[in-house]
């Protein structure tokens, strides 16, 4: 049977290939064991996080999205679990990420299984962990999944009759109380939605239209194969969005804002009147800001290691301290678990807010987004040039490489790290998650992906092409290391 090994966000294979019947089932009832396991309360997600120890008794729920089979492989893991005496609940259509860990928490539930592989290609499907505080497993969690992993798939009963359940009304109400109703009822907000074929669909038409605010849904109706795109809210795969803006804006009098969210909902982008693509780093930016300047939130920042150096900037401004941690949010959802954090988000998209569960959520972060814009009476453009003139002008981009050695690439780097990269001399170097390069306007990361076989090339200057030229020549560099 094929080794199976939880990356930065759960277990994640190819459909048929990795990711099946019989590997999905040994997952769960691993799973299953952890959870009746007695010393599961000793460890220290209970004893140093504080997280509520629920026993197995109180039930798993489990969420699925849009892709080719993931509603039976979430009836496969129920009955896996219902063999093993454990109670469970499937959500009763696709949901967002979100949606299933806030169930966990309102419903006080044992844990959480999310049916997804995210962002990822449409060949994969994947396995998604939520621990009783409505987070993400840490690794000391998925570590005693795998090690109880059995050598073959278990018996069960196929045709067990699976309890479904309504997981989607009360997220629904919970994301809509955090929003503040009145400022979007006021505004002349038109919001042009794209959900990229994922389980996100319709949920923002939901929540704006309790307010009055005109939605324009796109690519969300039923298509698993996601059109042949990964549903990823990267620039280069939203052109769809763009000429939706484009279209709805000729000649209306409404602010046109888009937003956007990925295969299963925790992550987020926008897009300006313009069709200019807002990425992580200036969404998580703008929100940051607009959480301390407008809405005085209080409570610390937390980003992940290749997030824009704007929040350090942010932070100073505003007298906030600000966090690193490495990729993954289960990093990030520790320390809302246990801290008192404002906001914690990642270079990807996938950011999470104070006072709702310390997990990502694109759908409450769009529609922050879009209190913003209609809080302050002006347009995303006016509100990102406003913002690159306090805290200086910066430029990202990210560059994935289909790379077998990607691992030996970073140590090799780390071990006889070069002195410039592109013409820029290496000041300083890092390696909180693989090895960061900074030179005096900005810097170079170069991790292996936990998820996918490709290294990742991360680079922030204060200009655009600064960072084109940087990015070339590492990957030249990067390959040259392995022989490539």
């Amino acid at each position: 049977m094929a080794q199976i090994e939880f990356g930065t966000d759960g277990w994640r294979g190819v459909i048929a290939k990795d990711y099946t019947m019989e590997n999905l089932s040994r997952v769960a009832v691993a799973t299953a064991d952890y959870l009746t396991s007695p010393e599961r309360k000793n460890l220290p997600i209970y004893t140093e996080w504080n997280t509520p120890y629920r026993p197995a008794s109180e039930g798993v729920l489990i969420g699925y999205d849009t892709r080719f089979l993931s509603e039976e492989f979430a009836l496969l893991v129920a009955r896996v679990m219902v063999e093993e005496g454990i109670p469970v609940k499937v959500s009763d259509e696709p949901i967002p990420t979100p949606a299933l860990s806030w169930s966990v928490k309102e419903r006080e539930a044992a844990a959480g299984v999310m049916i997804t592989a995210s962002h990822n290609p449409a060949e994969y499907n994947g396995f998604k962990f939520k621990c009783e505080a409505a987070a993400s497993a840490p690794p000391h969690v998925t570590r005693e999944i795998e090690k109880r992993l059995p050598a073959e798939p278990p018996s069960y009963d196929e045709t067990a009759a699976v309890g479904r359940v309504d997981m989607s009304t009360s997220y629904i109400e919970g994301i809509s109380a955090l929003v503040d109703g009145d400022v979007l009822r006021d505004s002349s907000l038109l919001a042009v939605v794209d959900s990229m074929y994922g389980s996100a669909r319709g949920f923002f038409g939901k929540v704006l239209g309790k307010f009055d605010v005109p939605t324009v849904q796109i690519r969300g109706e039923d298509n698993p194969g996601f059109h042949g795109i990964q549903p990823e809210p990267l620039e280069k795969h939203l052109d769809p969005l763009k000429e939706a803006i484009s279209r709805e804006g000729r000649g209306s009098e409404r602010t046109v804002f888009g937003v956007v969210t990925d295969g299963d909902g925790d992550r987020v982008s926008a897009m300006d009147e313009e069709g200019n693509f807002i990425d992580a780093h200036r969404t998580y930016s703008l929100l940051f800001k607009y959480l301390a300047e407008e809405r005085e939130w209080k409570g610390k920042a937390v980003k992940n290691f290749p997030l824009t150096d704007m929040v350090f900037k942010i932070g100073k401004r505003n007298d906030i301290e600000v966090d690193e941690t490495p990729v993954g949010f289960k990093y990030i959802g520790e320390k809302m678990i246990k801290e008192d954090v404002m906001i914690g988000g990642e270079e990807s998209g996938g950011i999470g807010i104070k006072n709702h569960i310390p997990e990502r959520d694109g759908l409450l972060c769009g529609l922050l987004l879009l209190e913003m814009v209609a809080a302050r009476g002006t347009s995303g453009s006016e509100l990102i040039e406003e913002m690159m003139e306090e805290v200086g002008y910066h430029y990202y981009h990210r560059d994935d490489i289909h790379l077998e050695e990607r691992e030996e690439v970073v140590e090799l780097a780390k071990e006889d790290p070069p002195e410039e990269i592109g013409g820029f001399k290496v000041e300083k170097m890092e390696d909180l998650d693989g090895l960061k390069l900074r030179f005096s306007d900005g810097w170079l990361l170069l991790r292996a992906s936990g998820t996918e076989p490709v290294l990742r090339l991360y680079s922030e200057m204060d200009s655009m092409d600064k960072v084109h030229q940087v990015l070339e020549e590492a990957e030249k560099y990067a390959r040259k290391l392995v022989g490539g």
